[in-house]
């Protein structure tokens, strides 16, 4: 099936809108939204200093009128609204009202600046004139909201005659705005300016942390790469330089059996098999490295994760070390049909050894038969089967269980064609196994054994002494002549094997390590300490029962 290139891609994200523009026009929203944020509060200031300031001038001329005394004494006239007229006006003009009226204690108005609102009803409002006290506020005069100053118009008992308002009608939104409309502008011209040179410079970042990929890509590569990681069996994990997890995919976690939300979490703190969590905080290469955990045996190989570049993300930065990632394969199955290939192999090489002893003696049988030597003959026949049958019961009398039987006659025959004597401790004792057991029980006493053979050549003694326990639990011990085992190596020589490049110098394979796994599998263990003479005594115990 055809899909578009990156390059196709890319072109139809450009079409659809960059991440600067998308950055740009986010940006200005914001700026918008501030600006006219600073214009609703400089709308409500202006409003507030508006009522303030008017509306204490408004009663300050209204106190004006109502003490002028024609105004006391002209309520009464037949024709009050031309006579208080010329007074009303210049109350008015002088304080820049709205409108100024004399308004009797029920409202009806008996003077105005409007000869329309004559005779008409005025709003007074929640005005407390009509009590007898000053005041000021909100009142609506023709529709229209209005900041109004009402004085009380006394007669000499205190009794009220009539009211004087003068009321302002409220400016406008835009003229409120026009007042300020400068500052506005500077401040929409200096917020867009930043912002635009912000969006500018945070997109250049943007991209060049993003190795220049837009929003849809970066998505989609996550995608794909999340598509990628979880659906291979070999399993991933990803470390950075403080040694957190930054990424691990569905095969790591059943690998390693930890729990999925590990990520960001340090990897010691995580219950990491402590070797493996060792290989994993370590920096450099390393190429199929045999890691054994309490349950699996696993090849891992890990490499040094960079920071990637261009010119323009920026070559300070290029080349940077961000951490390592390891890979890791199962290679438990592996392993157990590897030992058991070294088991047939050891079989084979003492087969080997066997028929080159016998051989031998065939040619001396031959050599004396033709020299007329038959006494000698016979003699020879006999001791080479009390030999062999010596060796035989002397394994058979304490294993019964055949199959381990018969690996340690064919190891004490591989071990004496190289010049090492192995023997059985005469306190050994084991019954026949579980078919199961016995299998996992070979593939412990060959490793054993083989490891043993390993170090004991040329050690001066030459001597690896096997002891077999069981009763209470299954005990495996060997006893070797080497150098023995140093005390800070004596857990690691169980957990790491080494490189499964069969040209790698010094290598010894998994065989310690399959020991290890096949303990803890029963539920066992498998330690090593120093022997009495010297060399090392490995020790495996397995549950009966």
């Amino acid at each position: 099936m055809w899909s578009p290139s990156r390059s196709v891609v890319r072109h139809r994200v450009r079409r659809r809108r960059t991440l600067a523009g998308q950055v740009l026009v986010l940006q200005l929203a914001v700026v918008a939204v501030v600006l006219g944020a600073v214009a609703a509060v400089s709308v409500h200031q202006s409003t507030r200093e508006f009522r303030d300031l008017r509306g204490g001038r408004m009663l300050s001329v209204a106190e004006s009128l109502a003490s002028t005394p024609i105004v006391r004494e002209q309520l009464d006239a037949p024709l009050v609204e031309q006579v208080l007229a010329p007074d009303v006006d210049r109350a008015a003009s002088l304080s820049g009202a709205t409108i100024a009226e004399i308004v009797a204690p029920d409202g009806r108005v008996l003077a105005s600046t409007d000869p329309t609102r004559v005779r008409g009803r005025a709003d007074l409002g929640d005005s407390d004139a009509v009590r007898g006290r000053g005041w000021y506020g909100d009142v609506t005069v023709d529709g229209r909201r209005s900041i109004a100053g009402h004085v009380p118009v006394l007669d000499t008992d205190g009794r009220v005659l009539a009211v004087v308002t003068v009321s302002e009608n409220y400016p406008s939104t835009w003229m409120l705005l026009s007042g300020s409309g400068a500052r506005l502008l500077i401040y929409l011209g200096i917020g867009a300016g930043l912002g635009a040179v912000g969006s500018v410079l945070l997109s250049r970042r943007v991209r060049r942390h993003t190795l220049g990929l837009e929003t849809a890509e970066i998505a989609t590569l996550a995608d794909h790469r999340e598509a990628l990681l979880h659906s291979i069996r070999e399993g991933v994990i990803a470390v950075d330089t403080d040694g957190r997890i930054t990424m691990i995919n569905d095969s790591a976690v059943a690998l390693l059996g930890v729990e999925p939300g590990v990520v960001g979490r340090p990897v010691d703190e995580v219950g990491i098999d402590p070797g493996l969590t060792e290989v994993l905080l370590a920096q450099g290469e390393v190429e199929d490295l045999v890691i054994t955990t309490a349950t699996r045996v696993l090849a891992v190989n890990r490499r040094s994760a960079t920071m990637r570049g261009d010119a323009a993300s920026g070559s300070e930065r290029r080349g940077r070390s961000i951490g390592t990632v390891t890979t890791m394969r199962d290679s438990t199955e592996l392993a157990s049909m590897q030992s058991q290939l070294t088991s047939h192999k050891s079989v084979t090489d003492t087969l080997r050894a066997q028929t080159h002893e016998f051989a031998n003696q065939l040619h001396t049988i031959s050599g004396l038969a033709q020299l007329g030597s038959y006494d000698e003959v016979t003699a020879l026949v006999g001791t080479l089967t009390r030999r062999r049958a010596e060796i035989s019961e002397s394994i058979t009398a304490h294993v019964h269980d055949p199959a381990v039987a018969a690996l340690l006659i064919a190891k004490t025959s591989l071990a004496a064609e190289v010049g090492v004597r192995l023997d059985l401790d005469p306190a050994s004792h084991l019954r026949a196994l579980d078919p199961t057991l016995s299998t996992d029980v070979i593939t412990v006493v060959g490793n054993l054994v083989d490891n043993a053979l390993d170090v004991s050549r040329d050690s001066g003694a030459e001597r690896i002494v096997v002891r077999l326990q069981d009763e209470p639990d299954l005990l495996v011990e060997v006893t070797d002549s080497g150098p023995g085992v140093p005390e800070d190596m004596r857990d690691v020589v169980f957990s790491r094997g080494v490189t499964s490049k069969p040209d790698t110098p010094g290598g010894r394979g998994i065989g310690l390590a399959l020991v290890r796994l096949v303990s803890v599998q029963h539920g066992g263990t498998a330690v090593v300490d120093d022997s009495d003479a010297g060399g090392a005594r490995f020790r495996v115990r397995i549950p009966l029962g």
